[in-house]
Parts: structure tokens; C-alpha cells; sequence
């Protein structure tokens, strides 16, 4: 789920909204839609699609002074017009848009909906139908809609409309993100300020568990048991990096929330009109013309690099090394007779990485770029260019840009495979549609992550991450983000290494942090696991939901296991925020680093 907006005031409300949903945009969404409050009755507006096709789609001679907006990825049910948000009860008294999944909603369907006939596949139209059945059994909307989000499990924030009190907006949240935003004879929700600073600088922090009444020239608070809240408004400040930042306290927290975003992005962007890869069909030649593909990239780069080596080795059968740059242009290896570069860079300006493609384009090799800037250096001067599509990257420690270019070698992977003819039972857009989901859970438990940080990393001066085949190179990942933000010395180790050198280094409390996966070495690293505690280790084990076992540390969705590092890389970046934060380190600006390497 994606993005909410909703306003009540005196102007017309539909021109604000379809405003707000556009600044949601960068999110990544597969439908939208509006409702409003006119003098007559509640006039919804659905589309599949763009935002620009529910412009269309709404009636202009509507006016309406209060109205709810959303932007809706697909979680449950199929991307469609009847899916999309909002939602409405049988009767069409109340109307809903949710962002968040209700973990429990077949439970509930069951137990207090068996008589209701449905008319979308979401777990989002439960909740509308839950408040109207409680509604005419306890004759108190508020009342229902408290009974309501107390029987809900799982992520939530809501916007509820009431076609029989047409001057209030109910709203709640847990998890998932929801402000409201003040103004003179108005006020506004959203699921991020970007979305309404267009009217407001000034906004409320919702937290969970919070019952709100938004009224016109009155904002109420309640807990669940009805006690008043007062809190004061913070100013969102309208500067350009502010305006990027939104409420963050920090860049690099936003864009680790934005990876499920991105995820979607891509595949909208990597997507045609039949639901298939879509490249230039330059890009698949020069794929289908080489005989072996050399990556070349630094840092975080380098570390997607590997991961994309599996990728084009195991799916697409081309033989593929991957290379660091600053150690290639002055060491080149002896080369195929047909080789292809591929550059990866988050700039598309490091220095490093240009001096290898300027040797290589003076020897008559063509050159592929994936960057997140395509008017970049690397992107003009490169024969090719694959877009990341992850938006401005404004926190020096990269994490949306790193998953964004594991997800585009993975497609490339697959659409060279399938260019091949090699038979494949792997839909790489299917298959990040569901890691998509996966991270957006992990961002709603950023308080585990916290804690983990507290547990193992709050004093310590060093730490290990090791793990197996893909494991060990997101445990570089890992350790990279760790040092570089938090400046705990941080080491990834692949788990057979240990005994070969680095156990000796293992003492009383030396935290470890093991990935664990990969189902074909879950033995084997969970044995590496067993050496570090004998000799005293503080040992972590993050494992996906299947492959959990008692004792581990955190268990993380279960994704196709070939995409598991784009799911398992969440939990190194929040660890490794949050080891930061408690050691009052600058997250977003390092020191001694920059974004952008212009120098060798």
C-alpha cells in the first residue's frame, strides 16, 4: 500500500487531492482513486493505472468540500479498478483507503463477515465493512471504528469518510506512517508531508494506537479509551533538501523506506503492455553478442556486482567476473575476444569507474551503465545505459540505489536468459512485486532492528558478518554499511573462512551476525555459527520465515531465495541506522566520505 491523502475545508477538495496523489507519485503505484463528500452523496472515482487517467476520470461538475485520496500497490487481490482504494461498506455509508496490510483479515472475514458479500480480493475492504457492522449493532460510529482497529492485526493507517456525518475525517494509525496537517478553515491527512506541502507547513504527528477526529477548524486526538491527546505541530521547513526529506529525521531512513517504492518502480518502468520485460532491444544485442560480461563498480557497487554475477551466471549462463574499479584500471586482466563492460555506479560520476571505461572504449569494447543519473558521465559516455529508476539518493551510505541495481541485473539476467531460449521458471517482475512486500514489512519493524542494534552493538568495537554463497556477499554489504556509518570496525567474512584466520579473533562478547538464507548451506553456516559461540560470541542468526529456528535473532519474509539479498540487506541498513544513532554519529554525512567519488 502506497499513499493517502485527504482533505475537508472550504474548497472544492478534488483539485488538492489528485495534487497530493501526484506528489506520491515516486512511490510507485498500480492504481488510484478519490472519494467526496458533495451536498447529495459520496461520489468515488477508480482507475487502474496512472493518476493522469483518474483526472480524467473525475467528474469536474462535482464539488465537494471533503474528500479522501490514495495511491494503491498491489498486496491483496489482482492490480484493478474494483481493488483499487477507496473502499466502500455494503450500504456505501462509509468509505475507507488503508495503507498497511491486516495480517488477521481472513480471520475476521470468518468470524464476523460470513454473511457479507465482497466486492474486492483486498484485506482493506474487512476493515470498512467491520466499521459498518459495528456500527448498527452499537448505534455510535466512533465506538465502531475504536472496535474496529482494535481487532486489527498487523500494519495500518486509515482515512474514514461517514456519508451521514459529512464534516469529519476518523482517522488511525499503527506502523504505518500518517500525519495531519493544519490549516487556516482546513485541515489535511497524508501518509507523508511531501503530499500536502503544496497547502501546509504544518503537521501532527500521529502515533499508534490513536483515534483522530479531523474536522474543519478542529483536530482531536484520543487514545483508544477516549482520553484526550494534546500535541503541538512541527514545521515542515520548504527548503529543496527538506522538501526531499519530508519528516525524516534523516535521509538515509527515508530511503531505506523507500526501497519497497523502488521495487515497483522498476517493475513499472521495466514492464510492457503484456506484462513483459521491456529493454532496448540494443541492450539485449549487446548481451546476446558477448561472451562474457566484466562488472566493474567500487563500494556498495561492487557489492550489488557480485550479487548480479550470480544473477547473469546462474539464470542466463554467461560467464561473468565482476571487478573493482580502482584496482582494474591499473591491473586489467586478460580479457575474452568479446567482452561487454558493464559499469555501476549510483552517480554515474566516479572517477574510478571512468578511467576504466575511457581504457576500454579506446580498445573497442562496448560499455552498459546502470546508474540512478542518466545524464551522468558514465550514462553519456557509455554505449548503453539501464536506468535504476530509485530517485535522488541524498544519504551518503547507499540503500536504495544498492537493491535497485541488484533488481535491474536481475531482470537483465532474465531477459538474456529468455533471449537464449533457455527455459526459465522465474518471472523476475512477478518475483520483486513479492520482495516489494517483504521489505515494506521489515520497514514497519524498525523497533526490532533497534533493539538488535542495542543488544549486540552498543559497546562493542568490532563486528563480523559471515554467511554462505549470496549470504557472504550481502554479510560485505552489511558490514560495509555498519563501518562506514556507525564506525565500528565491521568485517563480512563466507562462513568456511572462519577457521582459517579469523576465529582467532573471536572472543567473550564479540558480536557476529549471520545470514542464513540460503537453504543448500543453511547446515553449513549454522555450523560456522556453532564455532564462533564455543568460543564466546555474541551470535545473531537472521533467517527467512522457512528456514527459521529457535534461538534466531530475526526471521524475515520468504522470497524466491535467488532475490533473498534484496530482502536480507534490510535488516544490515536499519541495524547498522540505528548502531549510529545510538552512538550519536551524523548519518546522513559520515566523515572522511562523500556521495559522489570524483577522485581516484
Amino acid at each position: 500500500m502506497c499513499g493517502i491523502v485527504g482533505y475537508i475545508g472550504q474548497e472544492d477538495s478534488k483539485e488538492i487531492l489528485l495534487t497530493g496523489l501526484e506528489k506520491l507519485e515516486y512511490r510507485g503505484y498500480d492504481s488510484a482513486g478519490i472519494a467526496v463528500r458533495d451536498e447529495a452523496d459520496m461520489n468515488l472515482f477508480k482507475v487502474k493505472g496512472r493518476i493522469a487517467n483518474l483526472r480524467e476520470e473525475v467528474d469536474e461538475s462535482v464539488s465537494a468540500n471533503i474528500g479522501i485520496g490514495h495511491t494503491r500497490w498491489a498486496t491483496h487481490g489482482e492490480p484493478s479498478t474494483a481493488n483499487a482504494h477507496p473502499h466502500q461498506s455494503t450500504s456505501g455509508r462509509f468509505t475507507l483507503v488503508h495503507n498497511g496490510v491486516i495480517e488477521n483479515f481472513e480471520e475476521l472475514k470468518r468470524d464476523y463477515l460470513a454473511d457479507v458479500n465482497f466486492v474486492s480480493e483486498t484485506d482493506t475492504e474487512i476493515i470498512v465493512q467491520l466499521i459498518e457492522k459495528f456500527t448498527n449493532e452499537l448505534g455510535d460510529r466512533l465506538q465502531a471504528f475504536r472496535k474496529t482497529i482494535s481487532l486489527l492485526h498487523g500494519s495500518y493507517a486509515l482515512a474514514v469518510l461517514d456519508r451521514e456525518q459529512p464534516d469529519v475525517v476518523f482517522v488511525a494509525k499503527n506502523k504505518s506512517p500518517l500525519l495531519v496537517g493544519l490549516g487556516d478553515d482546513f485541515n489535511v491527512v497524508a501518509s507523508d508531508s511531501m503530499a500536502m506541502l503544496q497547502v501546509t507547513d504544518q503537521f501532527v504527528e500521529l502515533m499508534d494506537g490513536e483515534v483522530v477526529l479531523v474536522k474543519q477548524d478542529e483536530v482531536e486526538i484520543q487514545k483508544l479509551d477516549g482520553t484526550t491527546v494534546e500535541r503541538d505541530p512541527f514545521t515542515a521547513e520548504i527548503d529543496a533538501s527538506d522538501i526531499e526529506k519530508g519528516t525524516y529525521p534523516h535521509f538515509m531512513l527515508k530511503e531505506i523506506d523507500e526501497q519497497p517504492f523502488v521495487m515497483r518502480k522498476i517493475i513499472q518502468e521495466y514492464q510492457d503492455e503484456n506484462d513483459d520485460i521491456k529493454l532496448e532491444e540494443d541492450v539485449r544485442q549487446a548481451m546476446a553478442a558477448c561472451d562474457r560480461v566484466y562488472i566493474i563498480a567500487a563500494g556498495t557497487s561492487y557489492h550489488a556486482g557480485l550479487i548480479g554475477k550470480e544473477f547473469l551466471e546462474k539464470i542466463a549462463q554467461v560467464p561473468t567476473e565482476v571487478h573493482i574499479a580502482s584496482e582494474f584500471s591499473y591491473n586489467m586482466p586478460l580479457l575474452s575476444e568479446k567482452p561487454l563492460f558493464v559499469f555501476i555506479s549510483q552517480s554515474g560520476e566516479t572517477a574510478d569507474l571512468r578511467s576504466v571505461l575511457v581504457e576500454t572504449k579506446q580498445l573497442g569494447h562496448p560499455a552498459l551503465t546502470m546508474t540512478n543519473v542518466p545524464g551522468s558521465t558514465l550514462s553519456r559516455e557509455s554505449d548503453y545505459t539501464l536506468h535504476l529508476h530509485a530517485g535522488p539518493e541524498i544519504a551518503v551510505a547507499s540503500t536504495k540505489a544498492y537493491t535497485a541495481q541488484m533488481a535491474v541485473l536481475a531482470i537483465l539476467a532474465v531477459d538474456t536468459a529468455r533471449a537464449k531460449g533457455l527455459t526459465l521458471e522465474f518471472d523476475p517482475l512477478k518475483e520483486l512485486g513479492i520482495v516489494g512486500n517483504a521489505m515494506e514489512a521489515l520497514c514497519d519493524q524498525k523497533e526490532e532492528f533497534d533493539q538488535i542494534a542495542r543488544d549486540y552493538l552498543s559497546t562493542t568495537r568490532n563486528c563480523f558478518f559471515i554467511g554462505r554463497g549470496l549470504d557472504y556477499f550481502v554479510g560485505l554489504e552489511g558490514a560495509l554499511k555498519l563501518k562506514e556509518i556507525s564506525y565500528i570496525q565491521a568485517e563480512g567474512f563466507a562462513g568456511g573462512e572462519l577457521k582459517h584466520g579469523t576465529i582467532a579473533l573471536i572472543e567473550d562478547g564479540t558480536p557476529v551476525i549471520a545470514l542464513a538464507t540460503q537453504e543448500h548451506v543453511d547446515g553449513s553456516i549454522r555450523s560456522n555459527v556453532q564455532e564462533v559461540v564455543a568460543r564466546g560470541a555474541n551470535a545473531c542468526v537472521i533467517s527467512p520465515e522457512h528456514l527459521t529456528r529457535e534461538g534466531d535473532a530475526f526471521s524475515i519474509p520468504t522470497v524466491h531465495p535467488l532475490l533473498a539479498p534484496l530482502v536480507s540487506v534490510l535488516p544490515m541498513q536499519l541495524i547498522s541506522y540505528y548502531a549510529a544513532l545510538h552512538r550519536d554519529c551524523d548519518v546522513d554525512k559520515p566523515r572522511n566520505l562523500a556521495k559522489s567519488v570524483t577522485v581516484e
